[in-house]
């Protein structure tokens, strides 16, 4: 007689086909444990960008199944990522309606949720389990209040205690807290005293190494994304990923100006550095751009994830960045993708964080302080002048490398089934 599967309600702000990270890291997720589980996923129609398509206007709920996956949708209000209050809408949209959501499934037996939106992704999963009498595992990507103020994005000190509270909160009501860094697991146990900490474990992020691998400047996809874009024959020096507050960009575009245009690499490349994505920030640095008539600056939009193995072949460099005081509190899980595709990385992380210790323990890249420019503009100078040497090139390989024998998604997936019926 064949065994029922357990009953796996995720839910998660956005999911495939939107390109957020953590939408496409749900999707993956899900289809990865679908062998094991009956999974159903609570998220938005699709709309990252800030628009709905017009066959989403019509109701209020959506039913999907996307690979297996049964998907209940929730209409929300369109926004524009510069507008704090038309964020806020839209994610007050998706929590109320995901609360709402919850009575339109059947019973489950696990409950899984991220912390995304902020805070409001536990207080989901809380909701979930009561409703459900499920077990509950908590994501953790971020943490907030904590990344909010790190980069001085609210200040209002009343809220900020509210909003930590009830994060702590969510951890308490877990049954198990899965964080994505050694880091974060360690901020994670600084919230409470020896005797009250939850049940945790470190499960890392992951790129698709089957969609997402090396391939040579040679590849019709990759040669065509260069032309695409105008940059051919380029030394590309890349960021792709989302272009908003935690990274620090806005000052990083300043030492970019140090190499204007016309700089050579040592193999007599011109010098170009790639955008590739949108954000909060996006028009910020377009700006600036426009005002330092910096004309090896080019901003491409958001890749499919089809092309995404095209997009970051077509980097000869690529940077992995967050602002100071992100330490412990996020992740940027762009890593992966950049070792999945064997390429050299410019990492601007503080010392001890997650992604800086695995960029030093494969030896994939040069790493620097966030805010010590000086570092930054040696460590890209350096990369310059090892065009056409092989030894970037050799760096990422030991990236990719390190990236199959360790944090494949194989791993991390299998992590997760084991963790989840152990919670």
């Amino acid at each position: 007689m064949k065994r029922q599967k357990k009953r796996l309600l995720i839910y998660g702000h956005y999911y495939l086909p939107d390109m957020a990270s953590t939408g496409q890291l749900l999707g993956e997720l899900a289809q990865g444990i679908s062998d094991v589980f009956e999974v159903t996923v609570i998220c938005v129609v699709p709309s990252y960008l800030g628009t709905i398509q017009p066959q989403y206007k019509t109701r209020w709920f959506y039913r999907e199944v996307i690979d297996g996956i049964k998907v209940l949708r929730i209409r929300v209000p369109e926004f524009e990522k510069n507008s704090k209050i038309s964020r806020i809408r839209n994610i007050l949209g998706y929590f109320l309606g995901a609360l709402a959501a919850t009575f339109r499934v059947g019973p489950q037996d696990y409950v899984f949720s991220i912390s995304q939106p902020p805070v409001l992704g536990g207080l989901l999963g809380v909701w979930g389990k009561w409703m459900k009498g499920a077990k509950y595992i908590y994501n953790i990507q971020d943490f907030n209040p904590e990344q909010i103020l790190a980069v001085q994005y609210a200040r209002n000190t009343a809220a900020m205690k509210l909003l930590l509270w009830a994060d702590k909160f969510s951890c308490r009501r877990s049954d198990l807290v899965i964080t994505v860094g050694r880091d974060l697991l360690d901020t994670l146990y600084r919230r409470f005293p020896e005797k009250k900490k939850p049940k945790a474990a470190v499960i890392h992020n992951w790129a698709d190494e089957n969609t997402v691998y090396p391939l040579p400047p040679t590849e019709r996809g990759v040669v065509e994304f260069r032309k695409r874009y105008g940059l051919e024959n380029r030394f590309v020096v890349m960021y792709s990923g989302n272009i908003g507050l935690y990274y620090d960009l806005e000052n990083l575009i300043r030492v970019m100006e140090r190499f204007p245009s016309g700089t050579q690499a040592a193999d007599g490349r011109e010098v170009v550095f790639a955008f590739v994505g949108e954000g909060c920030m996006l028009e910020t640095l377009m700006e600036h751009k426009r005002l330092h008539g910096m004309e090896n600056v080019v901003f491409i939009p958001y890749q499919r994830k089809s092309e995404l193995a095209y997009s970051l072949n077509a980097g000869d460099l690529h940077w992995c960045v967050s602002a100071r005081g992100i330490k412990g509190v996020s992740c940027p899980s762009k890593y992966y993708g950049l070792a999945a595709a064997g390429r050299p990385v410019l990492g601007v992380l503080e010392k001890g964080s997650e992604i800086r210790c695995l960029i030093e323990d494969a030896q994939s890249g040069l790493c620097c302080d966030p805010g010590d420019y000086e570092a930054v503009e040696a460590h890209l100078r350096w990369f310059l002048s090892q065009a056409g040497s092989g030894q970037a090139q050799q760096m990422g390989m030991r990236g990719y490398r390190f990236l199959r024998e360790h944090l494949s998604k194989e791993r991390s997936v299998g992590r997760y089934i084991t963790a989840i019926l152990d919670c």
